[in-house]
């Protein structure tokens, strides 16, 4: 046993538990442990490199974008007291949301002052409970090491999610014995399906004649991509990804039947599951902006839901038969059952998605200027491969990327899915900068989502954190001025305003590549759709001389409606931007 601090004994735990960054701001109330950060790098020379955000909810978003592009990794953000922990809400809700397991520390006034209402001292476990797994504020220092041993076992079991440790000052001051060498993880527990159960579900498929596998952000969790594509190809069975689940199979794969929703979808994805008979969710929460109206939605199919949260089964709707099972351990299971049957063959339903899919494209090329959105997004996916790392939050740009763009790769599509916060993009994206740093990272952005943590640009540029960010500026709040249709109104959401310092921006308000320079980054304004392919090449040059982010604006015309509806069978294409694969050839996707 060794006489520590109970910090020194917290930040030897996270060493052991595999976290090599952190996220966030020092202050009064935490700087014991910033100081336990130092002392254990300087005493075994295991670095946790800290990145220093400009907000803390930044911080939060930056842990998110870390472990949404690690499998297995766990995003650190850390705060003093106070407001720091009522900062990270925005970032643990959204990771809660979406079952991202992160990390939240704070500072705490001191143990005999809780009740007192010292300066910054708030009961943030109280505030965090609803967003958390689990949100506690450790009292006595022995407990410390057991808090935090609990934390990474929550964070993994079950549905993944956060999890907020809060430390009175006084309490990581303390000394408590700790053996650091005899520290080992707490096993992990995720349910798995039986035998029988996926024997049932075979038994279910074989009599469905046009089945589908709906594969959730669980599957991608769980890295099971690999298996959810050597399924789909041993039943012949067409896979419909969520928004959260894109990448799970490669766009150009011949079973990829495209996502299906009210916004965030594919003409030929909303095509082919309302012509379907049975879905199988793998992994997936029914969301509404997936579903629509369950009326449309579960009209004539049979449905199977597999969820590693038992009370996931039936919360939206309840399915003909439910699994409670981690989703890689249902797929291995399925494999090992469905190797030793005589599968059907379905050869007419998967070559009738197929058809969907390579006809029932969305117009994206357009000459016009000021630029059309859509126009941004052919250009994107010209000019990025399919090892490209995309990072975006919600608005337009997000539904229209979401419907336009391509994404190959498990994690390279990495979204706030459910919470959506606006601002969330830039700092996600260093956080993927900070876990992948030879990846290319583009983040996508309106121009109100790039305004909210524009500072955190300077963390960029101070830690050589290269990434691409575009922001498609329609000095609008664009998908609220779509929704005020509906009362006829357009009415405070408009963003621009004559800039007296810089008039090249005419009406469109802030001079977002001024912005960027004054923040120790590289910009580029983009006006001409026929100059989109040549600034990313730029940007990309750019990047890799400065090592900073570098930011491409395109100015786009103010209004743009983009394809989206109530239900599956009426998503409104706004007929102008509707084509078929023949006329737009630049929008289809190959077929491997």
């Amino acid at each position: 046993m060794t006489r520590m601090r109970a910090v020194d004994a917290a930040v030897a735990i996270l060493v052991k538990e595999g976290v090599r960054h952190a996220f966030g701001l020092p202050g009064a109330a935490i700087n014991p442990f910033y100081s336990a950060l130092r002392a254990n790098q300087a005493a075994s020379g295991v670095s946790i490199r800290h990145i220093l955000a400009r907000h803390v909810e930044a911080a939060s978003h930056m842990a998110e974008g870390y472990t949404r592009a690690t499998p297995g990794a766990i995003g650190v953000c850390v705060g003093t007291s106070g407001p720091a922990g009522t900062d990270m809400i925005t970032g643990l809700y959204s990771a809660s949301a979406d079952s991202i397991p992160i990390l939240a520390i704070t500072g705490q006034a001191p143990v005999s002052r809780l009740h007192k209402e010292d300066f910054q001292a708030v009961d943030i476990a109280a505030i965090a409970a609803p967003v958390t797994k689990w949100a506690t504020t450790v009292r006595e220092p022995g407990q410390v090491p057991g808090a935090f041993a609990k934390a990474f076992h929550v964070m993994r079991s079950g549905r993944p999610g956060p999890v907020l440790i809060d430390l009175p000052i006084d309490v990581q001051q303390a000394e408590i014995d700790f053996d650091v060498d005899t520290y080992e993880p707490l096993p992990v527990h995720r349910p798995a399906a039986t035998r029988a159960q996926v024997e049932k579900v075979l038994d279910m498929l074989a009599v469905a004649e046009r089945p589908l596998i709906v594969a959730g952000g669980g599957v991608i969790g769980a890295d099971a991509c690999a298996e959810l594509v050597e399924l789909a190809e041993l039943l012949d069975v067409p896979v419909i990804p969520t928004l959260m689940g894109w990448g799970a199979i490669p766009d150009d794969h011949p079973l990829m039947a495209g996502m299906a929703g009210l916004q965030t979808a594919h003409r030929y994805g909303n095509a082919t599951l309302l012509a379907s008979d049975f879905v199988l969710g793998i992994g997936n929460r029914w969301a509404n902006r997936h579903t629509g109206g369950l009326d449309v939605y579960r009209a004539g199919r049979t449905f199977v839901h597999v969820d590693i949260e038992p009370t996931q089964i039936g919360r939206v709707f309840a399915p003909d038969y439910g699994v409670v099972s981690d989703a890689g351990a249902f797929l291995r299971e399925m494999l090992a059952a469905a190797r030793e049957r005589e599968l059907p063959r379905r050869t007419a339903w998967v070559r009738e998605c197929a058809e969907r899919k390579g006809s029932m494209q969305r117009r994206t090329h357009f000459d016009d200027v000021p630029v059309k959105p859509q126009r941004v997004y052919e250009e994107m996916n010209k000019a990025f491969g399919p090892d490209v790392r995309y990072v975006t939050t919600i608005g337009l740009s997000q539904i229209a990327a979401a419907q336009l763009l391509h994404v190959y790769r498990p994690r390279h599509w990495i979204n706030a899915g459910q919470a959506g916060p606006l601002g969330w993009t830039g700092p996600a994206a260093i956080g993927v900068c900070v876990a992948d740093p030879d990846a290319t990272v583009v983040a996508l952005s309106g121009d109100y989502d790039f305004q909210f943590m524009i500072e955190e640009l300077a963390v960029g540029a101070q830690f050589n954190l290269p990434y691409l960010h575009i922001v498609v500026n329609n000095s609008y709040l664009g998908l609220i001025r779509q929704a005020q249709r509906a009362f006829d109104m357009d009415y405070c959401v408009q963003l621009g305003f004559d800039n007296i310092n810089s008039p090249e921006v005419d009406k469109y308000g802030v001079d977002h590549v001024k912005v960027a320079e004054g923040l120790g980054c590289k910009a580029i304004r983009v006006t001409d759709p026929r100059e989109l392919g040549a600034a990313f090449d730029r940007a990309r040059q750019l990047m890799a001389v400065h090592r900073v982010p570098v930011v491409v604006e395109v100015v786009l015309e103010r209004v743009t409606n983009i394809a989206m509806g109530t239900e599956l069978d009426a998503v409104v294409e706004f007929e102008d931007l509707a084509r078929t694969a023949a006329d737009a050839p630049t929008a289809t996707i190959p077929l491997s």
